[in-house]
């Protein structure tokens, strides 16, 4: 298990990243560059997050595969719901 410092860090980190999302809306860039790298954001926050606040770093391996599976399976369903509302 990780110590404090470690959450300490990682909670920083979290906090500069949220921070960085409200930036990229804030500053002259093009709106689609802004939500392409608020999406990268999200993404490295979540995996931050499950790694190690929800300590998947420390499970087994074939825990992660199988939460890494469920989370292609949540995306690919979330893009044919998508699909089908056109």
């Amino acid at each position: 298990m990780a110590d404090v410092r470690t959450y300490a860090l990682i909670y920083v980190v979290l906090l500069v990243l949220g921070t960085a999302k409200f930036v990229f809306f804030s500053i002259d860039i093009p709106e689609q560059i802004a939500i392409g790298a608020t999406v990268f954001l999200a993404v490295v926050k979540s995996l931050l997050i499950a790694g190690y606040f929800q300590h998947l770093r420390e499970e087994p391996r074939s825990i992660t595969y199988l939460m890494l599976t469920a989370v292609f399976m949540v995306f690919l369903l979330t893009i044919a719901a998508g699909y089908s509302i056109q």
